[in-house]
Protein backbone atom coordinates (compact mmCIF):
# COMPACT_ATOMS: atom_id res chain seq x y z
CA UNK A 1 0.00 0.00 0.00
CA UNK A 2 1.19 3.50 -1.42
CA UNK A 3 0.17 6.29 0.61
CA UNK A 4 1.47 10.27 -0.52
CA UNK A 5 2.02 11.88 2.08
CA UNK A 6 3.95 15.62 2.28
CA UNK A 7 6.71 16.61 4.90
CA UNK A 8 6.26 17.09 8.14
CA UNK A 9 4.89 21.04 8.40
CA UNK A 10 6.84 23.06 10.96
CA UNK A 11 4.58 25.66 10.38
CA UNK A 12 2.57 26.39 13.34
CA UNK A 13 -0.27 28.39 11.66
CA UNK A 14 -1.75 25.32 10.40
CA UNK A 15 -5.32 25.82 10.95
CA UNK A 16 -6.69 22.90 12.98
CA UNK A 17 -10.24 21.99 12.72
CA UNK A 18 -12.52 20.43 15.42
CA UNK A 19 -16.02 20.12 13.45
CA UNK A 20 -18.61 18.03 13.45
CA UNK A 21 -20.72 17.10 10.78
CA UNK A 22 -24.37 18.41 10.27
CA UNK A 23 -26.52 18.66 7.91
CA UNK A 24 -24.67 22.07 6.64
CA UNK A 25 -21.45 20.12 5.83
CA UNK A 26 -20.16 20.06 2.71
CA UNK A 27 -21.26 17.38 0.45
CA UNK A 28 -17.91 15.36 0.12
CA UNK A 29 -16.95 15.59 3.67
CA UNK A 30 -20.13 14.11 4.20
CA UNK A 31 -19.51 11.28 1.97
CA UNK A 32 -16.47 10.88 2.84
CA UNK A 33 -17.48 9.70 6.14
CA UNK A 34 -20.44 7.42 4.86
CA UNK A 35 -17.25 5.53 2.36
CA UNK A 36 -15.66 5.08 5.26
CA UNK A 37 -18.62 4.00 7.43
CA UNK A 38 -19.34 1.39 5.01
CA UNK A 39 -15.47 0.12 4.65
CA UNK A 40 -15.26 -0.18 8.78
CA UNK A 41 -18.86 -1.98 8.88
CA UNK A 42 -17.16 -4.68 6.29
CA UNK A 43 -13.86 -5.32 8.47
CA UNK A 44 -16.52 -5.41 11.49
CA UNK A 45 -18.51 -7.91 10.28
CA UNK A 46 -15.41 -9.94 9.62
CA UNK A 47 -14.52 -10.42 13.11
CA UNK A 48 -18.46 -10.26 14.20
CA UNK A 49 -17.25 -7.49 16.67
CA UNK A 50 -19.06 -4.06 16.58
CA UNK A 51 -15.91 -2.25 18.44
CA UNK A 52 -13.21 -0.17 17.02
CA UNK A 53 -10.78 2.84 17.79
CA UNK A 54 -9.34 5.83 16.18
CA UNK A 55 -5.59 6.79 17.18
CA UNK A 56 -2.66 8.24 15.38
CA UNK A 57 0.86 8.50 15.65
CA UNK A 58 1.35 12.09 16.88
CA UNK A 59 -0.58 14.67 18.43
CA UNK A 60 -2.75 17.40 16.75
CA UNK A 61 -3.75 15.05 13.35
CA UNK A 62 -6.99 15.28 14.05
CA UNK A 63 -8.30 11.90 15.74
CA UNK A 64 -10.37 12.59 17.91
CA UNK A 65 -12.35 14.60 15.05
CA UNK A 66 -12.45 11.95 13.09
CA UNK A 67 -14.22 9.89 15.81
CA UNK A 68 -16.57 12.08 16.52
CA UNK A 69 -17.47 12.63 13.00
CA UNK A 70 -17.48 8.39 12.45
CA UNK A 71 -19.86 8.49 15.44
CA UNK A 72 -22.12 10.89 13.85
CA UNK A 73 -21.90 8.98 10.92
CA UNK A 74 -22.81 5.38 12.32
CA UNK A 75 -25.39 7.16 14.73
CA UNK A 76 -27.38 8.03 11.63
CA UNK A 77 -27.91 4.51 10.22
CA UNK A 78 -30.31 4.63 13.64
CA UNK A 79 -28.09 1.86 15.33
CA UNK A 80 -27.13 3.26 19.11
CA UNK A 81 -23.67 4.39 19.43
CA UNK A 82 -21.34 4.96 22.56
CA UNK A 83 -18.05 7.36 22.09
CA UNK A 84 -15.72 6.66 24.66
CA UNK A 85 -12.94 9.08 25.46
CA UNK A 86 -10.11 6.91 26.43
CA UNK A 87 -7.35 9.23 26.06
CA UNK A 88 -6.91 9.59 29.74
CA UNK A 89 -3.84 12.16 29.32
CA UNK A 90 -5.28 14.42 26.89
CA UNK A 91 -8.79 14.35 26.54
CA UNK A 92 -10.59 16.16 23.96
CA UNK A 93 -14.12 15.08 23.10
CA UNK A 94 -15.64 17.41 26.14
CA UNK A 95 -14.43 19.91 24.56
CA UNK A 96 -15.97 18.95 20.61
CA UNK A 97 -19.20 17.84 21.98
CA UNK A 98 -19.51 20.77 24.99
CA UNK A 99 -20.09 18.26 27.60
CA UNK A 100 -19.52 17.97 31.38
CA UNK A 101 -16.34 16.30 32.35
CA UNK A 102 -15.87 16.51 35.90
CA UNK A 103 -16.30 12.66 35.74
CA UNK A 104 -16.15 9.92 33.48
CA UNK A 105 -14.16 6.57 32.33
CA UNK A 106 -11.72 6.90 34.64
CA UNK A 107 -13.82 7.34 37.45
CA UNK A 108 -16.00 4.47 36.38
CA UNK A 109 -12.52 2.38 36.57
CA UNK A 110 -11.68 3.68 39.95
CA UNK A 111 -15.00 2.69 41.35
CA UNK A 112 -15.93 6.53 41.99
CA UNK A 113 -19.43 6.79 39.85
CA UNK A 114 -21.50 4.20 37.93
CA UNK A 115 -21.98 4.32 34.22
CA UNK A 116 -25.24 6.13 34.54
CA UNK A 117 -24.04 8.39 36.65
CA UNK A 118 -21.64 10.60 33.95
CA UNK A 119 -22.75 9.19 30.67
CA UNK A 120 -23.88 11.95 28.48
CA UNK A 121 -27.25 10.38 26.37
CA UNK A 122 -28.41 11.08 23.78
CA UNK A 123 -26.08 14.19 22.81
CA UNK A 124 -27.29 13.42 19.53
CA UNK A 125 -30.22 11.07 18.13
CA UNK A 126 -28.89 7.30 18.80
CA UNK A 127 -25.33 8.46 20.05
CA UNK A 128 -24.67 8.63 23.82
CA UNK A 129 -21.12 10.06 24.92
CA UNK A 130 -18.69 8.97 27.63
CA UNK A 131 -15.98 11.49 28.33
CA UNK A 132 -12.61 10.39 29.75
CA UNK A 133 -13.13 11.71 33.49
CA UNK A 134 -10.54 13.00 35.99
CA UNK A 135 -6.68 12.92 34.62
CA UNK A 136 -5.73 9.65 36.64
CA UNK A 137 -2.05 9.16 37.59
CA UNK A 138 -1.99 5.87 35.82
CA UNK A 139 -3.93 5.79 32.83
CA UNK A 140 -2.14 2.48 31.70
CA UNK A 141 -3.12 0.41 34.70
CA UNK A 142 -6.48 1.47 34.57
CA UNK A 143 -6.81 0.68 30.40
CA UNK A 144 -5.42 -2.91 31.80
CA UNK A 145 -7.57 -3.50 34.56
CA UNK A 146 -10.53 -6.30 35.02
CA UNK A 147 -12.71 -3.25 35.82
CA UNK A 148 -12.28 -1.92 32.77
CA UNK A 149 -13.09 -4.97 30.74
CA UNK A 150 -15.87 -5.42 32.68
CA UNK A 151 -17.34 -2.40 31.94
CA UNK A 152 -16.62 -2.84 28.05
CA UNK A 153 -18.29 -6.62 27.65
CA UNK A 154 -21.03 -4.57 29.34
CA UNK A 155 -21.21 -1.45 27.24
CA UNK A 156 -21.32 -4.11 24.00
CA UNK A 157 -24.65 -5.82 25.35
CA UNK A 158 -26.25 -2.11 25.52
CA UNK A 159 -25.09 -0.65 22.46
CA UNK A 160 -24.59 -1.52 18.48
CA UNK A 161 -21.60 -0.03 18.42
CA UNK A 162 -18.28 1.25 20.60
CA UNK A 163 -15.77 3.57 19.50
CA UNK A 164 -12.85 4.68 21.25
CA UNK A 165 -10.81 7.93 20.57
CA UNK A 166 -7.64 7.13 22.18
CA UNK A 167 -3.80 8.46 23.04
CA UNK A 168 -1.46 8.35 19.91
CA UNK A 169 0.23 5.48 19.23
CA UNK A 170 3.54 7.23 18.68
CA UNK A 171 3.42 9.14 22.19
CA UNK A 172 2.16 6.66 24.64
CA UNK A 173 1.45 3.21 24.45
CA UNK A 174 -2.03 3.32 25.87
CA UNK A 175 -4.08 2.69 22.71
CA UNK A 176 -2.35 -0.32 22.38
CA UNK A 177 -3.55 -1.88 25.49
CA UNK A 178 -7.41 -1.97 23.63
CA UNK A 179 -6.20 -4.20 21.04
CA UNK A 180 -7.44 -7.29 23.00
CA UNK A 181 -11.01 -5.08 23.50
CA UNK A 182 -11.46 -3.82 19.98
CA UNK A 183 -11.72 -5.66 16.51
CA UNK A 184 -9.21 -3.30 15.19
CA UNK A 185 -8.01 0.74 14.89
CA UNK A 186 -8.47 3.20 12.45
CA UNK A 187 -5.33 5.67 11.89
CA UNK A 188 -5.89 9.09 11.21
CA UNK A 189 -3.43 10.62 8.99
CA UNK A 190 -2.89 14.43 8.41
CA UNK A 191 -1.28 15.76 5.49
CA UNK A 192 2.01 17.70 5.91
CA UNK A 193 1.87 16.39 9.07
CA UNK A 194 2.43 13.10 9.17
CA UNK A 195 5.33 11.45 7.77
CA UNK A 196 5.96 8.13 5.92
CA UNK A 197 8.34 7.44 9.20
CA UNK A 198 5.99 7.76 11.21
CA UNK A 199 3.71 5.68 9.37
CA UNK A 200 6.66 3.07 9.40
CA UNK A 201 6.82 3.67 13.39
CA UNK A 202 2.99 2.88 13.99
CA UNK A 203 2.91 -0.19 11.54
CA UNK A 204 6.18 -1.25 13.38
CA UNK A 205 4.47 -0.64 16.75
CA UNK A 206 0.83 -2.24 15.71
CA UNK A 207 3.15 -5.36 14.49
CA UNK A 208 4.70 -5.70 17.46
CA UNK A 209 1.72 -5.82 19.69
CA UNK A 210 0.00 -7.65 17.01
CA UNK A 211 -2.41 -4.99 16.71
CA UNK A 212 -5.01 -4.79 13.58
CA UNK A 213 -5.39 -1.94 11.46
CA UNK A 214 -9.01 -1.44 9.74
CA UNK A 215 -7.48 1.24 7.80
CA UNK A 216 -6.17 4.95 7.33
CA UNK A 217 -8.01 7.99 7.25
CA UNK A 218 -6.16 11.23 5.82
CA UNK A 219 -7.37 14.39 6.40
CA UNK A 220 -6.78 18.35 5.64
CA UNK A 221 -6.12 17.67 1.62
CA UNK A 222 -5.70 19.49 -0.98
CA UNK A 223 -8.76 20.78 -2.69
CA UNK A 224 -7.81 22.98 -5.23
CA UNK A 225 -3.96 22.73 -6.43
CA UNK A 226 -3.99 25.66 -8.54
CA UNK A 227 -4.57 28.07 -5.51
CA UNK A 228 -2.86 25.96 -3.05
CA UNK A 229 -5.73 26.38 -0.75
CA UNK A 230 -5.92 23.59 2.38
CA UNK A 231 -9.24 21.20 1.99
CA UNK A 232 -10.78 19.65 4.83
CA UNK A 233 -11.96 16.09 2.81
CA UNK A 234 -11.46 12.77 3.83
CA UNK A 235 -9.94 10.16 2.32
CA UNK A 236 -9.81 6.06 3.07
CA UNK A 237 -6.94 3.94 2.65
CA UNK A 238 -8.56 0.32 3.03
Amino acid sequence: MKIKIGKKNKNKNTEMRTETISEKSKFAIVESYKAARTNIMFSLSADNNKVFAVTSYSKGEGKSTVSSNLAISFSKMEKRVLLIDSDLRRPNLHNIFKVENSAGLSNIIGKMVEFEDVVHRDVLPNLDILPSGTIPPNPSELLCSARFIELVGKLKEEYDYLIFDTPPIGVVADALLLKDLVAGFVVVLRERSTTHGDIQNLLDSASLADCKLLGFIKVGCTNNKKRGKRGYYYYQYY
